[in-house]
């Protein structure tokens, strides 16, 4: 692969370095088993209440690996929280696999996504997503890493070839291409709010479930997609009746995006201009960086531009309101 060229320091450098290396070992150990029945075979559930599947556990020994072999070190990851060893100076917030369902089937569509954060002397408990300073994407299938720091800009890398970002200037919601997520969430809550949209694109445009955050995210900032929406996290939050259903569908958990899905692809999409918020247009960097006791899910809309973003934001308003109309009653939460 190429060098990166973000604007960054030789110390940050030296860290992405490292995090690279152990996106490439997470993709070499995992590459054989996509697609396979191996890889579809459920080994448990990991401490979001997800189920873990038999490529995600040897995606997640790989990154112990890896991690055993460092110094001083702080890591989250998705199915084994948080692991501290010795005085670490940073947090890693990784997710070995987003997008395990697509990997488990052979699609293109799975990355591994790392996050730094510093880690201080009072833990991480109270680290937002804001405090990440770095993040990196690298896609499982395709030779392709996309990397951002904090006020440095995004690279992307092809086959090891610099690619600029790419965003779309697209603003009429009958012509986007468009990414969401279906999996945990409930489908018909999800599409009363979200059928208005999908309805106006699904001729002139086109809507997609992808399987993954982050892989949908990196299709913005290429250009492919025009925009991603998640608004799961809203639905339960504002509807009693409908978090109900969202616990019904993840068998006692609510399954919608985790801090270790976005702070990555997040910090990527907004460090090329792409417009992040949740799914109330509030900015993200606010929220938790660690869940705590399951909690933690964020709801969120990635746009290549703000016309786009407030349009979206608009729908999912009106997609909100018919969602209350049909369910009735807030959250108790």
């Amino acid at each position: 692969m190429g060098e990166v060229t973000v604007n960054v320091s030789e110390e940050h450098r030296e860290l992405i370095g490292a995090i690279r290396e152990m996106c490439e070992r997470v993709g070499r150990a995992v590459r054989p088993l996509l697609g396979t029945a191996v890889a579809k075979g459920i080994e448990g559930h990991g401490a979001s209440g997800d189920a873990t599947f038999r490529i995600d556990e040897v995606a997640e020994r790989e990154v112990a690996s890896f991690m055993d072999e460092r110094g001083d070190i702080a890591y989250y990851t998705e199915d084994r929280g948080l692991t501290v060893v010795g005085s670490p100076e940073y947090l890693l917030v990784i997710d070995p696999i987003d997008g395990t369902r697509p990997a488990a089937a052979g699609l293109e569509s799975c990355c591994v996504s790392v996050a730094a954060a510093p880690f201080t002397g009072n833990g991480c408990g109270s680290l937002t997503l804001g405090d990440v300073f770095l993040g990196v994407v690298s896609e499982i299938k395709n030779d392709a890493v996309f990397s951002a720091v904090r006020g440095g800009g995004t690279t992307i890398e092809v086959d090891g070839s610099p690619v600029s970002p790419r965003l779309s200037g697209k603003v009429d919601p009958h012509s986007i291409f468009w990414t969401l997520g279906f999996r945990g969430r409930p489908a018909e809550p999800l599409i009363i709010v979200l059928g208005e949209l999908v309805d106006l694109s699904s001729v002139d445009g086109g809507c997609f479930d992808l399987g993954s955050a982050t892989f949908c995210i990196n299709r913005i900032v290429t250009g492919e997609m025009d925009a991603y929406v998640d608004v799961g996290q809203r639905m339960a939050d504002e509807v009693q009746a409908v978090r109900e259903r969202f616990l019904e569908v993840g068998h006692g958990a609510i399954l919608n995006n985790y801090p270790y899905d976005l702070a990555a692809a997040a910090l990527v999409a907004s460090e090329s201009g792409a417009v992040v918020s949740d799914a109330y247009g509030e900015p993200l960097d606010s929220y938790l960086l660690v869940p705590r006791d399951g909690g933690g899910q964020i709801s969120a809309v990635i746009s290549a531009n703000r016309q786009l973003h407030q349009q979206v934001l608009r729908y999912l308003d009106r997609g909100m309101k018919r969602l209350v109309g049909r369910y009735g009653g807030p959250s108790e939460e």
